[in-house]
């Protein structure tokens, strides 16, 4: 290392200065005065050109830092090696101007990460708003840490360690791949731990404040809870099993009873409704839990139930009609996030984790299946047409073509069929395993009720219970719902994809075709298409067809779905990133980082005091448009 520590010194030595100049200018020049306020702009521009310094820099030293390490060695990097680097001998390497210009930069950063910790409760605790109605949180897909209780021989190295949600998980991904892979999955035949293998959702507020140490998900929600008088006497966070369907989360944690009771203990000692707070998976879960609490043969709650126990629901970027995405990551192991990284990222990652690999892994989730869009063309369109298409020339194709297929290159034989969303589901259950086929079609329904008589029906048909274009609200005319979620973020909601000669396990020769993309450089807006991905409108992650229809329409205009006519609130909310915060700062709209924003959090102590009559309805994106072309009526 300390041969590196020279090579390092030797290349980032400053070069020797320059004479200096007289600065006092010429007698016969003319002294000139500038503004204060170019002045300003021009401190503004310095500022911004040392940043970009520093990070060129940054970069710069990164990557000759691996050029070093590895460049005695003729294989694809590793990361093992990576965690071997010592840190501090490469800090005494690095030339003291910018180790100070990282510190700074870092501090700023930080400042704005940390923006209103406690500041929004302590706003509503000078107004008189203090903790009335018990809370329980509900959280959403993957955000729960999932620890290890498995004691076999080659487990108990990891016992009590989260393998999902740690720094634990990402050690053991990286250095014990197939030990993880083993762990993290779900027996494909029954659904449920594998043999040997013991995997539980962590509890408390530990188990979703962070993802990982730095990276909070409900950890700004707790602070300000916390400051109008919330504690874990009166507050609760409900965490779950993600991957599980939503059946086998009673049948093996007894999750449903658990929770049932929980609201009751809380209902009895507080003398209050409780307020239950859901975060997108987390949604569908507690629709599918309202359904279960009244049924006479699972929580036998009876009829009234919900209306006696529930006094809210806030529901938080719900994904009430699936997310595009989820189809691209159980058919082929993709999503956005992986098409767009370029060639040699691409590489590492097919190495380091296939598609095959991220394939198998979805597929043997459940839960993740849960997500896969809803309503088929009745809500997201056919093959000429889709509710919330853009007019020509913001988009030039249909997003009711929901994955469309090329040519092979330099191939005769004629581009594979464009699917709409309905046919890309069937075509999904075609081309994976039989044993993946049979947990979805026992596990869930993705169709629409037409009538009345059929959500009737369906008070008795589980799989339909997290599908509300299926299965009705429960008949609770004194509880509220409020729906609260972002608009604003380009979000993927249709694809363009290529067969290839590299089938997945014989079942699958297909992949999203990354060479498809809008010839201008705004690719990532609505109607326009980078790398092989169709951008529509959203929060970034679940569409807007899914966040808002149900909320705005489908509760309030078609009376089968509502018909105890449950008071809906909808709060639209735009996504306005801070340009210097990573995580989008106080006004974000992303579909993980509301969860931070500031008048999120403010809606929420408001409902959770008492106050939540006070809300007003809040509509700024094209919902009601889109809505109003839905193919689905009331029948009454």
């Amino acid at each position: 290392m300390s041969a590196l520590r020279r090579r390092i010194a030797n290349v980032l030595q400053p070069p020797s200065p320059a004479p200096s100049r007289e600065s006092t200018p010429d007698s016969s020049e003319e002294v000139k005065v500038v503004s204060t306020k170019k002045l300003e702009n021009l401190k503004k521009l310095r500022h911004n050109k040392r940043r970009s310094g520093v990070i060129f820099g940054l970069g710069s030293l990164l990557g000759l830092v691996l050029a070093l390490l590895f460049a005695q060695s003729q294989d694809v990097i590793k990361l093992e090696g990576l965690l071997e680097v010592n840190l501090d001998s490469l800090m005494d390497a690095i030339p003291a101007g910018i180790v100070k210009d990282v510190k700074d930069l870092s501090k700023a950063e930080r400042d704005v990460v940390n923006y209103d910790s406690f500041a929004v409760g302590l706003h509503l605790q000078s107004q008189g708003i203090s903790a009335d109605h018990p809370v329980i949180m509900v959280p959403g897909v993957i955000s729960t840490g999932l620890e290890s209780w498995s004691t076999g021989e080659k487990s108990r190295q990891y016992f009590r360690k989260r393998l999902w949600g740690s720094w634990s998980m990402m050690r053991a991904l990286v250095l014990d791949q197939a030990a993880w892979k083993k762990h993290i999955m779900l027996d494909k035949e029954t659904g449920l731990d594998p043999p040997g293998i013991k995997l539980r959702a962590a509890q408390g507020f530990d188990a979703t404040d962070f993802f990982i140490t730095g990276y909070w998900i409900w950890n700004k929600i707790l602070e300000n809870l916390a400051t109008i008088g919330y504690d874990p006497t009166n507050a609760f966070t409900a965490a779950y099993d993600w991957r599980l369907s939503y059946a086998n989360l009673e049948v093996r944690d007894q999750y449903f009873t658990r929770l049932k009771s929980y609201i009751e203990v809380a209902h009895a000692t507080s003398g209050r409704k409780v307020v239950l707070i859901s975060h997108s998976m987390g949604s569908q879960v507690v629709l599918y839990f309202m359904k279960w609490a009244e049924h006479k043969d699972h929580g036998k709650g009876g009829p009234d139930w919900v209306n006696t126990y529930i006094d809210s629901w806030i529901n938080i970027s719900g994904c009430m009609l699936g997310t595009a995405k989820g189809i691209p990551a159980v058919l082929s192991g993709e999503m956005k996030d992986t098409a767009q990284l370029n060639a040699f990222a691409v590489y590492g990652l097919e190495k380091f984790l296939s598609r095959e690999d991220r394939a198998e892994i979805f597929r043997a989730m459940p839960g993740i299946s849960s997500m896969i869009p809803k309503g088929g063309e009745a809500v997201w369109g056919n093959s000429t047409w889709a509710p919330d298409d853009l007019p020509y020339p913001q988009q030039n194709s249909t997003h009711g073509v929901f994955l469309s297929f090329r040519p092979k290159f330099n191939s005769t034989e004629p581009a594979r069929k464009n699917l709409t969303m309905t046919e890309s589901f069937d075509y999904l259950l075609d081309s994976t395993e039989p044993w993946y086929r049979e947990q979805i079609k026992h596990a869930y329904s993705h169709g629409v009720a037409h009538t009345k008589a059929e959500v009737e029906r369906n008070e008795n048909v589980p799989q339909t219970w997290l599908n509300p274009l299926e299965a009705r609200l429960p008949i609770a005319p004194d509880m509220k719902i409020y729906c609260f979620y972002g608009i604003g973020k380009p979000t993927e909601r249709s694809y363009f994809y290529k067969d290839h000669d590299n089938p997945l396990r014989g079942y699958l020769n297909v992949s999203i075709d990354t060479s498809v993309s809008s010839p201008n450089g705004y690719t990532q807006q609505p109607g326009m298409i980078d790398r092989g991905v169709v951008f529509g409108e959203g929060d970034g992650t679940v569409n807007l067809l899914s966040t808002g229809y149900m909320c705005a329409q489908g509760w309030k205009k078609i009376k089968r779905y509502n018909p105890a006519g449950v008071k809906v609130t909808t709060y639209e909310m735009p996504h306005e990133p801070d340009r210097f915060s990573p995580r989008g700062g106080p006004n974000t709209g992303d579909h993980v980082d509301i969860l931070g924003r500031s008048s999120l959090n403010d809606l929420i102590l408001r409902i959770a005091g008492g106050r939540g009559d006070e809300i007003e309805e809040r509509y700024e994106s094209r919902i009601w448009e889109i809505g109003e072309k839905v193919q689905i009526f009331d029948d009454e």
